[in-house]
């Protein structure tokens, strides 16, 4: 089964919407102190086979978590969107199936952005899936 790690970003309530659909979370806040440098927790990650999930779309362009992501084989999602939390963890339960059928075609290390849908799509279907697209490594 797929363990999703989220990141100190997304908060309480992201963690907490993933678990109540029957995904299995593991927060950053039960592992790790505050603090903790994004190297150290990704390292970690990796070494669990973990899925890490992520709010921070900068990640990639940081010289030494990219080479953590790299060098530990990290699997890492980022959710796109300046939306609530709880909206984000909303769409990203929705869009589950499209995220595992993503993960059982790419192997890591890897950074997958994670988008919401549309707010048209939302509007007629309200757990309309988003989707995920591959960021890195660029094809």
């Amino acid at each position: 089964m797929t363990v999703f790690f989220t990141d100190r970003d997304l908060g309480k309530r992201f963690p907490d919407i993933l678990a109540a659909a029957g995904l299995q979370v593991e927060r950053h806040a039960d592992h790790f102190a505050p603090d903790c440098p994004d190297e150290t927790w990704l390292q970690e990650i990796g070494q669990r086979g973990w899925v890490a999930v992520t709010h921070d779309g900068r990640i990639r362009y940081k010289p030494n978590e990219l080479a953590a992501v790299i060098e530990h084989q990290v699997t890492l999602l980022v959710m796109i969107g300046h939306v609530p939390y709880s909206q984000l963890a909303h769409s990203f339960v929705a869009t589950r199936k499209r995220i595992l059928d993503f993960l059982a075609l790419h192997h890591p290390p890897l950074i997958a952005k994670v988008y919401r849908p549309s707010a048209t799509k939302v509007l007629e279907h309200p757990d309309a899936p988003g989707r995920i697209e591959l960021w890195y490594p660029r094809s």
